[in-house]
């Protein structure tokens, strides 16, 4: 039987974000049926895929994380994150169960069932079905999938749903540990799993998945609580200082969306044209009308990076006002010198980009403010094949800049100002996205194996 509702606390908008200590106990107190966190992000763009690294430090992540299985643990509720350690690759996965591991060491914890569900998906399966004709593309910025980018990408994850998760739970998880996870499924499985309309669960996932940042004001590091009914779901901070209000929280089913009331997903279509939103008293916003739909064939978001050049480059700054009023042409000057300098390299094999803060390096030519600045930050970066060419140019970039003798010239002291020795900065590798595309399949399960383990080892 049912619940008449089923109540989930989330702590942040991403694992390691960090969140008040005051929000959180007054989130427990609500006495909430799970703890769900989003742990990843592709806005940060395709580096942390690619290079297999976390969003955020391991100390910023454990000492969250700890909170979160302690406060489970006590209330014997479950824990669920999604989208491990930020892109939620095999590398992501591994190193949060590590941490995860020195947590139960430290705490003493014992013969707790967690799940692992893997969000790989290995070459070999995305080939044969691009081989088929069922992938197809998603971003207009990502050119279309062929084997040869396939075969250039470091790995592969997919946008796992709900289904995975949810089974987790039936088997009696008491931690879970997702792979690549669509941001709202986590929230929406524990929801469907309890009993609840799945267009409600998704959609209160789609508000809780940010933590607070439907609230007024806004932020990603508090807390938030989301209540599921039969007809509808309630969100409330439980930080006194911010408030949901219908506004914002109405606000926030725009996020991150192409379609004003449409929001696909893995295998569904979120319909919210027909939702209303209602000030329920005391900073609680209920929320009713969501409509979800399936989406056939079932299709998963893929993701994969490919390392496409190396990174190095120098901040500056500019004060000489002769020089911030010829600045651009300085700098296509200077660009010309080292062409020039370095004729026997292939002119594709490095790029010079010049940025230049406090006139127009946001919006560049579609900036629509015209004012005039004092003075400049000045970034300019070297992008080749290799990190050796990027540093070899972007240090003659740099040394030209400094002494370039622009007509007019009053001092010849240098033209730059370095807020840091060395000035120069070796980035490292630079990743695109080589697979940003939807896959058919015919079994969401299947994509997604659990593998079920006792965190500190069985008593």
């Amino acid at each position: 039987m049912r619940n008449e509702s089923f109540k989930i606390l989330s702590p942040c908008g991403i694992l390691g974000y960090g969140f008040p200590d005051a929000s959180f106990e007054n989130g427990l107190a609500e006495n909430p049926d799970a703890i769900i966190v989003d742990a990843g992000s592709t806005d940060a763009g395709p580096h942390k895929l690619g290079a297999n690294v976390a969003i955020v430090s391991r100390r910023a992540y454990k000492k969250d994380l700890s909170r979160l299985i302690k406060a489970g643990r006590e209330r014997k509720i479950p824990v669920i994150v999604g989208s491990a350690g930020g892109s939620g690759a095999k590398a992501h996965v591994d190193w949060t169960l590590s941490i995860l591991e020195e947590i139960a060491a430290e705490n003493a914890y014992r013969n707790v069932k967690t799940a692992v569900i893997w969000a790989d998906i290995p070459k070999e399966t995305v080939a044969a079905q691009l081989e088929a004709g069922k992938i197809e593309g998603l971003s207009r910025t990502v050119p279309p999938l062929t084997k040869e980018r396939l075969a250039e990408t470091t790995g592969v994850v997919a946008q796992m749903g709900h289904e995975p998760i949810a089974a987790a739970l039936e088997n009696g998880a008491e931690i879970i540990i997702c792979g690549r996870a669509y941001d709202p499924a986590p929230f929406a499985a524990a929801a469907i799993r309890a009993g609840f309309d799945p267009a409600l669960a998704y959609h209160m996932g789609k508000i809780l998945e940010c933590g607070a940042l439907c609230c007024d004001p806004g932020t990603a590091k508090d807390c938030m609580i989301g209540e599921i009914k039969a007809d509808c779901f309630e969100v409330r901070a439980p930080n006194p200082l911010l408030r949901c209000t219908k506004t914002s929280v109405a606000a926030h089913t725009f996020y991150e969306k192409s379609h004003p009331y449409l929001l696909p997903g893995p295998g569904k279509l979120l319909d919210l044209e027909r939702c209303t939103f209602e000030e329920a008293g005391d900073g609680v916003v209920r929320v009713s009308g969501s409509r979800i739909r399936p989406a056939l064939p079932y299709r998963v978001k893929l993701e994969g990076a490919r390392k496409t050049a190396y990174r190095t480059f120098v901040i500056a700054g500019v004060r000489d006002p002769l020089l911030i009023e010829k600045i651009e042409d300085v700098e296509s000057l200077v660009s010309e010198s080292i062409r020039a300098q370095y004729a026997d390299l292939d002119p594709a094999d490095y790029r010079i980009n010049f940025y230049n803060y406090g006139k127009n390096a946001v919006m560049g030519n579609l900036e629509t403010v015209q004012a005039a600045s004092h003075e400049l930050g000045v970034l300019f970066e070297v992008v080749a094949r290799t990190q050796e060419i990027a540093s070899t140019v972007c240090a003659s970039v740099r040394s030209t800049f400094l002494h370039y003798g622009f007509p007019g010239r009053k001092s010849t002291a240098g033209n730059l100002a370095f807020p840091f020795a060395p000035s120069d900065v070796e980035f490292g590798a630079v990743y695109e996205f080589s697979v940003y595309h939807l896959m058919e399949t015919d079994d969401p399960l299947r994509l997604f194996p659990i593998e079920y383990r006792i965190m500190g080892g069985a008593v």
